[in-house]
């Protein structure tokens, strides 16, 4: 990815408290990261809400836009709405070298004698965990699935298809045996 000043925070000159940090994002953020993507069109916004303490951050991350995926089930694409929200904790340390330290997924180390903090590699991932691993078009305000009528009618006929394929002749005998048994158990109960 490209260096690019506008996602650092110097966090230094600022007093303690809560700032907020607003930050608009489109696909030529993503492209920065030149990592094959399956969406398009992203229109997010990243709010971020940095409350400076003496010796670590509090950082709330809320993320709220749109961005364009294929439907998992009819393949056409469709308009999915992004909100999601994400705390991250910095905590200063005292060594020059923090990657000694043990980092947890939600907490992360950084040595006083940084004077800037980079935040672009976080509104990556959480713009990207914001985006479902399940993509379905919503139900249309009748009820009925968004998703393309075709492609429904086609998924239909192919597992009524594939379901017919598999009432195989082999099995029909087993039929009798169970009627057999459930006689069996009617006569024990009687």
């Amino acid at each position: 990815m490209k260096h690019n000043r506008e996602y650092e925070i110097a966090w230094q000159g600022l007093k303690p408290g809560v700032h907020v940090f607003q930050y608009e994002l489109n696909d030529r953020f993503m492209d920065e990261y030149e990592a094959e993507r399956d969406f398009k069109d992203l229109d997010a916004q990243v709010t971020l809400k940095f409350d400076k303490k003496n010796n670590f951050f509090l950082c709330h991350f809320d993320i709220d836009g749109s961005v364009t995926v294929p439907c998992d089930r009819c393949g056409d694409d469709f308009k999915l709405r992004l909100w999601d929200e994400f705390d991250l904790l910095i905590k200063l340390t005292g060594t020059e070298d923090a990657e000694e330290i043990e980092e947890d997924a939600d907490v992360v180390f950084i040595p006083r004698s940084e004077t800037v903090i980079d935040i672009s590699n976080w509104v990556y991932e959480f713009v990207l965990l914001s985006i479902p691993l399940q993509r379905v078009h919503p139900d249309k305000a009748d009820g009925t699935p968004g998703c393309n009528p075709e492609a429904l009618k086609l998924l239909t006929d192919l597992t009524e298809h594939a379901e017919e394929e598999h009432r195989n002749e082999i099995w029909k005998g087993l039929e009798a045996f169970k009627e057999e048994d459930k006689k069996k158990n009617k006569r024990k109960s009687n």
